[in-house]
């Protein structure tokens, strides 16, 4: 038993020793990223919806009670997963094309 608490003591310090070596060259904090990666998306109604190119895709009809924007497209109302939804230059922008969004259930 002293033997495995003595290498898991030497395993732990060995790995809090490693960590840092491992952020030493990235160019931002960790704050930094984990902030801007947190921040919640504007996914209100009325709220435009963009895809990945650019292109306007549809008005937010109204978010689901899971969180997921519901958009009327091609007179269908279809979910887009909040998954797919990033802010790109501001806009709420969707990495999923308008065929595949079209082709949602």
């Amino acid at each position: 038993m002293n033997k495995f608490v003595a290498f898991a003591a030497a395993a732990s310090i060995a790995s809090f020793a490693v960590v840092p070596a491992a952020f030493a060259g990235t160019s931002q904090s960790v704050s930094a990223v984990t902030d801007a990666a947190a921040a919640p998306l504007d996914m209100s109604a009325g709220k435009m919806l963009y895809a990945d190119n650019g292109n306007r895709l549809a008005p937010i009809y109204r978010v689901a009670a899971d969180g997921n924007p519901q958009v009327i497209l091609n007179g269908r109302l279809v979910t887009v997963p909040a998954s797919s939804l990033s802010a790109v230059d501001g806009k709420l922008t969707t990495s999923l094309s308008k065929k595949e969004i079209a082709s949602a259930k």
